[in-house]
């Protein structure tokens, strides 16, 4: 039986070529340095991002917490927003790993305020921890692209103080197709950033972490220390090639599907839809004025064959990938509606 997952983009499968890539690739013992493939993809993942290089680490949480650990001395203190992924859905990994003090902000739905920021920023005092980064998230989790101009900003007061930007762009190129600019005008507003090569690009394993050489050098001992060492994943690195170089064009359709699924859930009575928060392939909707009992919702939706997540604080998420078809949002439309009105 075929599922129509609509749980995340992180169900995406490698695609022919990916697998075919990673059958054909020459590898080696990375800690060695000696993978060819995996060379390749972090020059070319770099290049890409405008940074002077980067480093294939197994996931985006662990290309983030990275980032803080080597960024960070243990007791600095980091401020993001207080619905980013890293203090949201990284299992309090900051106060673990980088010892680091989390100091959160309220976001408008995501976009952080710069003067908020500005006035956040610790001076010299006994007393006080140091600030020693600042945190963005672009696409954020919650579905919304950051504007250039409020990260720009943003960038620009951090210059000021001299502390350094991490982008959380396990998205970036959702965000960079929602706003039609390169990846690069993006991320030059940062001083490193992880993005994922799974997700909506469906390599099947891995992020990557880039910024500047004495960075990502100092990262690449951070990420054996953290148990990332890999040998042979060159195996890997090949699909990860795929990814960046075939598939982010492909975003744009999952976006497409994504409106169309909002648009025909807020035909339905009872749910409601904020259109103008899809920005890429998530789409949240509120059940709550149908008499429909919405913890039960994932369960029915199963028996049809369709995968979906229970709702988190009374909100469901759907998330189009590229295996779902603009058929397949009609179907699951369709099979709401029919559970809703029987």
């Amino acid at each position: 039986m075929r599922f129509i997952d609509l749980r995340s983009d992180t169900v995406t499968q490698p695609t022919p070529q990916m697998r075919e890539a990673m059958y054909k690739a020459e590898v080696g013992d990375d800690v060695y340095g000696d993978d060819p493939t995996v060379k390749e993809l972090e020059e070319y993942a770099a290049s890409i991002v405008g940074k002077e290089a980067s480093l294939f680490v197994p996931s985006g949480t662990f290309g983030n917490q990275l980032a803080l650990f080597i960024h960070c001395k243990r007791g600095d203190e980091v401020i993001l927003g207080d619905d980013c992924h890293i203090v949201a859905h990284e299992v309090g990994a900051a106060s673990v790993i980088a010892g680091v003090q989390l100091r959160t902000l309220v976001s408008n739905k995501g976009e952080l305020n710069p003067q908020d920021i500005e006035s956040k920023i610790r001076g010299e005092d006994i007393h006080y921890p140091s600030t020693g980064l600042i945190c963005l998230e672009n696409a954020h989790s919650n579905g919304r692209v950051i504007s250039l101009g409020n990260m720009s900003d943003i960038y620009n007061i951090a210059g000021k103080n001299n502390i350094l930007v991490h982008l959380d762009g396990a998205r970036l190129f959702n965000a960079s197709a929602h706003l039609g600019v390169d990846a690069k005008d993006i991320t030059k507003y940062c001083d490193s950033v992880m993005f994922c090569l799974s997700k909506g690009l469906c390599a099947p394993v891995g992020s990557i972490l880039a910024g500047s050489k004495e960075f990502i050098d100092k990262a690449r001992k951070g990420r054996k220390l953290l148990g990332g060492g890999l040998r042979q994943s060159g195996f890997l690195a090949a699909a990860g090639l795929v990814a960046l170089k075939e598939m982010r064009e492909h975003l744009k359709s999952d976006h497409e599907n994504a409106l169309l699924m909002g648009k025909e859930l807020a035909k339905i009575p009872g749910i409601s839809v904020n259109l103008d928060d899809i920005h890429i392939n998530l789409v949240f909707f509120d059940m709550s004025k149908t008499d429909y009992d919405v913890d039960k919702l994932a369960i029915e939706l199963y028996q049809r064959g369709i995968k979906a997540n229970p709702p988190e604080d009374g909100i469901m998420r759907f998330a189009t990938n590229h295996w779902v078809t603009s058929q397949d949002v009609y179907s699951v439309v369709n099979t709401i509606k029919e559970l809703i009105m029987k």
